[in-house]
């Protein structure tokens, strides 16, 4: 290896520290994707779905940067029914199906056989569409089934269903597979364990940890096969991740290179009327085979660029060969149907040209401006904000992950039970009991009891709502019901409290609760929303970045996160009445253009907690008659509003602008307030309370004239 590789190696490992390919990320990710499996796996038992969740790939694994834009790769399980790989594995009252292969099999797949589930004896006859009957009399399950469900369901609430593979999306950057789980590895795994005995890698620890996974059959057949419909691939998922957490950051580095290099050279050489193309699994595939065949000495951070040539060495193997062998499936060429011949010959040359011009193709390299960096000296390569780039990354990870709590608390509190109370009280009780079971993880209590106190914070709300519109006291139990989910984050509870009590008439005490609020709303704090909108300008402030790499953890987090408040129809006496027209926001068919994400929360009053703290100060502090404390509220309302930079920092400045509004219309200051509404509706024309606002504002100034 030429002898600059050992300095340049050094550089790229910074480089990648600096654009989150650091141990702080990583672990990040993967403590977050595993959070949400718990969401998921908690939502689809309360919501009595029998379905397990898993997030696979680069997002879990941590094998990826923002510049490579990586898919969501979400795997699901349906746990009532029973894979069968012998028939010692039958199970009494499930679906249960057969793995069977015969002559003409391709290599990693099967037949599901349907089979009793009352007695251990094959189905000999259907009219089921979904099971196809072959000329020896057995009914097998088509993988077709889970397609047109999908599609159907699609079609159901108006959505698209993009395919990859054996994934069924409505977006372009969530992979979802259903699958069905065998917890009997099959022979054809099983044989890899004794290839696994010789060789640098995995470890012993890892293989026996290995032996206890189970495998996925996926609906994917093989292209071109007489029986493509039936056939399921297996998939050893669970092994795949747990090689992947097994590895440090030198092999971690080295796969986010090749997929770097995949996305931007590979592609180049790759254009054939066949639908070709390399993917990220062939670079994952050639890593683990460059680690098993390379002493672990290598794997340094001085060694960087070694290891990466190795893996491109493994690849060019694989290309003279013109086959791909699978790791852990034996019999398995994963170029079958992936990548031509010529195609594989032009990638072979690519890569021998890149390894003869001593890699200067990583100076190429445009994801998250790699190539640029690398190409800086190295004192210039170091002051890049790492803190930056973790607390973004950080940001985006919490995103996803609280959007996932927003679609349990508005899945459950849309409940079909006879009152909201009555569901939230049973959601509550179950989850609780749950924490006090000897088998929850403690990863999963800590969950859990953030859920629990999130749904005692709507609980809390929807009892006073009640109270208030029916003129009743409140519940002795409400203030320890209040005190016990204000700790959800930093602000939204406590401005659900505030507003609370703004509405039962009780200023000072609301006033208190704001003060309280407006304290710990200080620059470390980051606004954040499940909405699934996205930021203009996410860019976090520096105070948060400081405070989120020493504080990552998730509870550690939250205490840094300012939620956007949320109101239910359910809630909305406790809200102040202008924002009732957030809940009602439709006109004429505005609800068929909104988007998915839009269709989880539009029906709410939904608003970012900075400027809201501001309204209700605003309103508050007018009903006690502080005039100058109204005034403060009101500018610093007006400076959010005709800031552009700080309105990019909102979610939702439509809304924030009607707030504004309403203080230009208490103010007396109609026509401004007709201004405001107006910049509203530009932003957003549809699902947008300005039209109403607008349509009574005209009114009244035409009945004033």
């Amino acid at each position: 290896m030429p002898a600059f590789f050992h300095h340049l190696s050094e550089v790229l490992y910074q480089v990648l520290e600096c654009v989150g390919v650091n141990p702080w990320v990583v672990e990040r990710r993967r403590h977050t994707f595993c959070h949400r499996e718990a969401t998921c796996d908690v939502y689809a038992h309360q919501s009595e779905f029998d379905i397990t969740f898993f997030f696979f790939g680069s997002q879990s694994e941590g094998t990826t940067t923002p510049g490579l834009q990586s898919d969501t790769d979400t795997l699901l399980t349906h746990n009532y029914v029973n894979i069968m790989y012998s028939w010692a594995d039958w199970q009494q009252g499930k679906i249960n199906f057969l793995m069977v292969k015969d002559a003409d099999t391709p290599p990693q797949h099967y037949l599901l056989q349907w089979i009793r589930s009352a007695v251990p004896q094959p189905v000999t006859h259907t009219d089921d569409s979904d099971f196809v009957i072959d000329s020896h009399g057995r009914v097998f399950y088509s993988n077709m089934a889970i397609v047109r469900r999908a599609a159907a369901l699609s079609r159901k609430h108006n959505l698209q269903n993009i395919r990859h593979g054996p994934s069924n999306s409505p977006m372009e950057d969530w992979d979802i597979v259903e699958a069905y789980y065998c917890k009997t590895l099959p022979s054809e795994v099983m044989s890899w364990f004794t290839k696994m005995q010789q060789g640098f890698w995995p470890s012993q620890e890892t293989l026996q940890a290995a032996r206890k996974c189970g495998c996925f059959l996926v609906p994917d057949g093989c292209p071109g096969s007489v029986n493509e419909e039936i056939e399921w691939r297996i998939t050893p998922n669970l092994i795949e991740r747990l090689l992947m957490f097994s590895l440090n950051m030198v092999p971690i580095k080295c796969l986010v290179i090749l997929k770097m290099i995949k996305k931007e050279e590979f592609v180049k050489y790759i254009t054939c009327a066949n639908n070709c193309k390399f993917t990220t699994f062939h670079c994952k595939t050639a890593l683990f085979f460059t680690l098993n065949r390379t002493h672990p000495t290598v794997w340094t951070k001085h060694q960087l660029i070694e290891c990466i040539v190795r893996c491109l060495q493994t690849i060019l193997e694989f290309l003279n060969k013109g086959e791909c062998p699978h790791f852990i499936v034996e019999g398995v060429d994963l170029f079958d149907g992936k990548l031509c011949r010529e195609c594989q010959l032009r990638l072979q040359r690519a890569i021998q040209g890149m390894i003869q011009d001593d890699m200067h193709v990583l100076f190429h390299l445009q994801s998250d401006e790699l190539g640029q960096r690398l190409m800086a000296l190295p004192h210039e390569v170091r002051p890049c904000s790492v803190n930056d780039v973790n607390a973004r990354i950080c940001v985006k990870l919490a995103r996803d992950m609280f959007k996932d709590y927003l679609v349990i608390v508005k899945d459950w509190c849309n409940s079909e039970e006879a009152d909201m109370i009555t569901s939230l009280n049973n959601k509550i009780n179950i989850m609780e009991s749950l924490v006090l079971n000897a088998n929850t993880t403690q990863f999963d209590k800590n969950y859990i009891k953030f859920i629990v106190k999130s749904l005692m914070s709507v609980k809390a709300s929807v009892t006073s709502s009640s109270c208030i519109e029916s003129g009743q006291p409140l519940p002795q139990d409400i203030w320890q019901l209040y005190g016990e989910s204000l700790n959800t984050d930093v602000a939204s509870s406590k401005l659900k409290l505030a507003s609370m009590h703004y509405c039962r008439g009780e200023l000072s005490r609301a006033a208190s609760v704001l003060h309280e609020v407006e304290f710990d709303l200080d620059d470390s704090v980051q606004p954040e929303c499940g909405c699934g909108r996205e930021l203009v300008n996410d860019k976090p402030s520096k105070a948060f970045c400081e405070y989120t790499v020493q504080n990552y953890s998730h509870e550690q987090l939250t205490k840094k996160l300012a939620f956007c408040v949320r109101f239910l129809r359910e809630e909305k006496f406790c809200a102040p009445r202008f924002l009732w027209c957030e809940m009602y926001r439709a006109v004429g068919d505005d609800v068929d253009h909104r988007s998915i994400s839009e269709r989880e929360w539009m029906d709410w009053a939904e608003v970012d907690a900075r400027p809201f703290l501001l309204y209700l100060q605003y309103l508050t502090y007018r009903g006690l008659g502080v005039r100058h404390r109204q005034l403060e509220a009101f500018h610093r309302l007006e400076d959010i509003v005709t800031s552009v930079d700080k309105m990019y920092q909102l979610y939702h400045h439509e809304t924030v602008t009607n707030l504004f509004g309403h203080c230009c219309e208490l103010e007396g200051n109609l026509r401004r307030a007709l201004q405001a509404y107006n910049a509203s509706l530009r932003s957003l024309p549809r699902s947008n309370a300005a039209n109403w606002h607008k349509q009574r504002l005209e009114l009244n100034m035409n009945n004033y004239n």
